[in-house]
């Protein structure tokens, strides 16, 4: 079975040597997303919340790259500069997620790449 690298202009381009995902048979590996805009591919103005939803839009436009959606995400991992903003990770992800919700981590790292204060990967099932 092959893999077949997976890239959309809606979501921020790759910032080092991986693809945006990976399908491999009926899986599809979206690397992490950070809140950048894929347009200018700077980091949205304002807090964590709005860096959640950033974040997220991204793993959807990816997502929709490989045939896919939000409702074929089986897994979730966050990874939270501050792990206070669990909670609000929690609310906005009841905006874009419904039952059954995807299988999830949430690690505190110490930092992510250009400052960002979430970072979120995925596995889609198609």
């Amino acid at each position: 079975m092959s893999k077949k690298a997976i890239h959309t202009d809606s979501a921020p381009a790759a910032i080092g040597p991986y693809s945006q995902a990976v399908r491999h048979g009926d899986t599809v590996y979206l690397s992490g997303q950070i809140p950048l805009h894929p347009e200018t591919m700077e980091m949205v103005d304002g807090d964590v919340r709005d860096q959640v939803h950033r974040v997220i839009q991204n793993l959807s436009a990816v997502a929709e790259a490989a045939g896919g959606s939000l409702d074929h995400i089986v897994r979730l991992t966050v990874y939270l500069t501050d792990l206070a903003n669990f909670g609000s990770v929690n609310e906005i992800m009841a905006e874009y997620f419904s039952e059954p919700y995807p299988a999830r981590a949430a690690i505190g790292v110490s930092q992510l790449p250009r400052g960002a204060e979430v970072e979120i990967d995925a596995v889609l099932g198609l």
